[in-house]
């Protein structure tokens, strides 16, 4: 048994805590604000398993001209933040190159294909149920010629990952969701989806589970000290504790501890916005994705979300919540139902590497410290399995299947 601390309570901390937990590890999660509304907790609430295509691709760089110049668009750039964006950004480009594609899409595909067992097990492991339904998704498109193209690479990745995809005309989609009122071509359901009902009560649940069987503390981390004996864990108000392994999982903030290792990371914040509605007069019967326009709408347990789209800027930059109305305004076209007041926005903070393959790795000189960060829009769907590759790495050390999430390609 090791005694291992944890910086970061949200979805990935609280994951790697309960399999360290369930195999026998003495484990202390600090997190600065309990309370809190992480991005764990405010994203659409999908098992998102067939989204193995990295941000970064050729077909969206010819698409970010346009998308840059509307600054309510599916993508923005908080301009006054370059400065400091621009490394990430140039890594960017060099991540859409079609080989990088390729292995991006090869690291995705390796951890989605467990996604979905993993988090059957850590369900229940902390006695969760009911909190998944197999609803599929539904991707409405604009235009007939959009659905064509968009349709190949669809089946494409289905065969990769065993589920079904089917094209819709838009008689067959407004069957399947009949609040689809407004004018659109058709679209595409994959059965590769599901929805999680209640993202917060997944994590309360994860965190109860980890103040039972271990510890769960309000405090910051500071700084992470490497010690001969002992790794140290350093708060925010100066308290210090030794541990003899330490998780890195604190989102965006891990850039921080991280470099005071002396490592290298891109890792900035993709910002997405969103709206719930609580006991909402729209009925969606599964998630609708509006591919044009980078939303999708999900119903909850008892509440409906909007939400989604990417905004590049610094962590503290004020939350820009026109970009939630905006949303809420396009989704007017398709669904005239959904209300124009009401409902409560949310702007959360998605750490983001420039290749969209996550850090799941340990430190490249001291396999003590590990570190699990940087899933963009993924971090609910692969959080599971990222907590018990995560738990394999400290006992067992480095593997070969996950060369490809190591920090080492930063450094």
């Amino acid at each position: 048994m090791a005694r291992i601390a944890i910086s970061g309570a949200g979805i990935i901390g609280c994951a790697t805590a309960v399999h360290l937990i369930e195999r026998g590890h003495d484990v202390t999660v600090f997190e600065k604000d309990l309370s809190g509304l992480p991005a764990s907790v405010g994203n659409a609430g999908i098992l998102a398993v067939p989204e193995i295509d990295p941000l970064a691709r050729p077909d969206m760089l010819f698409s970010a001209p346009k998308w840059l110049a509307d600054p309510l668009g599916p993508l923005t750039l908080r301009w006054q933040d370059l400065p400091a964006l621009t490394p990430w950004l140039l890594a960017f480009l060099l991540a859409a190159r079609p080989g990088q594609v390729e292995r991006s899409r090869a690291a995705m595909l390796s951890l989605m294909r467990d996604a979905l067992e993993a988090h059957e097990r850590l369900a229940a492991t902390v006695g969760i149920s009911g909190h998944m339904k197999k609803s599929g998704a539904l991707t409405i498109f604009d235009s007939e010629s959009k659905l064509n193209d968009a349709f190949p690479h669809e089946e494409k990745n289905a065969a990769l990952l065993g589920h079904e995809v089917e094209k819709l005309d838009r008689a067959a989609a407004r069957a399947q969701v009949p609040a689809l009122e407004g004018n659109f071509a058709g679209g595409i359901f994959s059965s590769g989806y599901q929805t999680f009902l209640d993202p917060l009560a997944l994590l309360r649940g994860l965190q109860a589970f980890v103040r039972e069987r271990g510890h769960l503390v309000e405090a910051e981390v500071a700084r992470v000290n490497q010690q001969a004996a002992s790794i140290e864990i350093v708060t925010a108000a100066g308290e210090r504790q030794q541990f003899d392994k330490a998780v890195i999982t604190s989102g965006i903030w891990s850039r921080d501890l991280v470099r005071s290792l002396g490592l290298s990371v891109l890792l900035e914040t993709e910002r997405g916005y969103n709206t719930t509605f609580v006991d909402p007069t729209v009925t969606l019967e599964l998630p609708v994705f509006f591919s044009e326009h980078g939303f999708v709408a999900t119903p909850l347990r008892n509440a409906l979300r909007i939400g989604g789209a990417v905004e590049l800027a610094k962590p503290d930059a004020p939350a820009n919540f026109a970009r939630a109305a905006a949303m809420r305004q396009k989704m007017r076209r398709y669904v005239p139902s959904l209300p124009e007041s009401g409902g409560t926005e949310w702007m959360g903070r998605r750490p983001s590497t420039p290749d969209s393959i996550p850090v799941i790795s340990l430190h490249p000189s001291d396999p003590r410290i590990a570190m699990a960060f940087g899933h963009g829009h993924l971090g609910l769907t692969l959080s599971a399995v990222t907590g018990r590759s995560i738990a394999s790495l400290l006992e067992a050390g480095e593997q070969e299947h996950l060369n490809p999430f190591s920090i080492r390609r930063f450094q």
